[in-house]
């Protein structure tokens, strides 16, 4: 069985899985910035074309998902694709996009460059807005089969059960790193009551979006699952309540021309903000034995980041005990 940290994935091995789809590689593989696949730019000859492509492939990592999770997700881009939402979808060879080589799942894709959405643009934040309105409607269409749903098992009592064996949270700060998390995991619990699940891109921030004169697109959907419409939309909220609420206001104005929202999920943002926290946490403890995240993650082994954890889950307790975010103002 393919390791899961990759350790088998050699140069040759890829070229060699490039070569089996006809491609004549004619450029070295530029590494991409990807710690949970492995990411490779580069330009191939592509049949009796005269000039070089250029493609990415993308290896999937090993054990994460499933074949049926991985060609939902293709299925996914492809329907994007078809209703002229902008993003890039896997290359199809000889009918098939999740392909196989040397016991990985990899794909690949035609290369698209693009500037990084600014997030504190009204203009790129409206079209944000249209965009994944228009992505939300096809999301809406109908249900993941295989893909998982955004939930408090996943991430948060899964995440606990990680971070509880972890031997990097120095032990004076233990009792109250552990209080936080069990306050803010039961809060969490009685407020994180979807009433509906759609399909969606799942880890929408800036560094996943790319930017063109026409507008935003999405590189590819990776961590597409099930969860709540606002999933896609508070990670673009910064600053404080009034700025959000602002940012919130400009962006649904403009989704709402492609997909009703809900105004009920605002209660919802604060759990998946706590969600997110903590499923982060428990993703870098899960990785630790990916020699690849020691090397760029290394302050996640010292006392400093688990004292400023600890602090976090303390301030995201706080918010949880607030009023929601609501598109009334604060008086």
């Amino acid at each position: 069985m393919t390791a899961f940290d990759f350790s088998t994935l050699q140069p040759d091995l890829i070229i060699d899985a490039l070569q089996q789809l006809g491609l004549d590689v004619s450029s070295g593989l530029s590494a991409l910035n990807s710690y949970e696949n492995r990411v490779y730019q580069f330009s191939a000859y592509r049949g009796d074309a005269l000039k070089p492509e250029k493609f990415v492939v993308k290896f999937y990592r090993p054990q994460r998902w499933t074949a049926e999770q991985l060609q939902e997700e293709h299925h996914f881009a492809f329907e994007l694709a078809a209703a002229d939402i902008p993003v890039v979808a896997p290359l199809k060879v000889n009918g098939q996009s999740l392909l196989q080589y040397g016991g990985y799942y990899f794909a690949l894709f035609p290369s698209r460059g693009g500037r990084t959405l600014e997030i504190d643009n009204d203009e790129q934040l409206a079209m944000l807005g249209r965009f994944l309105g228009r992505l939300h409607q096809v999301g809406k269409v109908k249900p993941f089969n295989h893909r998982p749903a955004f939930s408090v098992e996943s991430h948060l009592l899964q995440s606990r059960e990680v971070l509880s064996a972890l031997q990097f949270i120095p032990s004076y700060l233990r009792p109250a790193f552990d209080t936080a998390l069990d306050q803010v995991i039961a809060l969490c619990v009685k407020q994180y009551k979807p009433t509906s699940l759609i399909r969606l891109h799942g880890d929408c921030h800036a560094g996943n979006l790319f930017y063109i004169d026409q507008g935003p697109f999405f590189v590819d959907l990776d961590d597409c699952r099930s969860g709540p419409a606002i999933q896609d939309i508070w990670m673009m909220l910064s600053g404080d309540r009034m700025q959000q609420r602002d940012t919130l206001e400009l962006m649904l104005e403009e989704y709402e021309q492609y997909c009703e929202f809900d105004p009920s999920e605002l209660k919802l943002i604060e759990p998946l903000r706590a969600m997110r926290m903590v499923h982060y946490m428990a993703w870098l403890a899960r990785r630790w034995q990916d020699p690849a995240f020691p090397m760029n993650f290394p302050w996640f082994a010292t006392d400093k980041y688990w004292e400023q954890q600890c602090l976090a889950l303390k301030e995201q307790l706080y918010l949880l005990q607030q009023a929601p975010l609501s598109l009334v103002p604060d008086y």
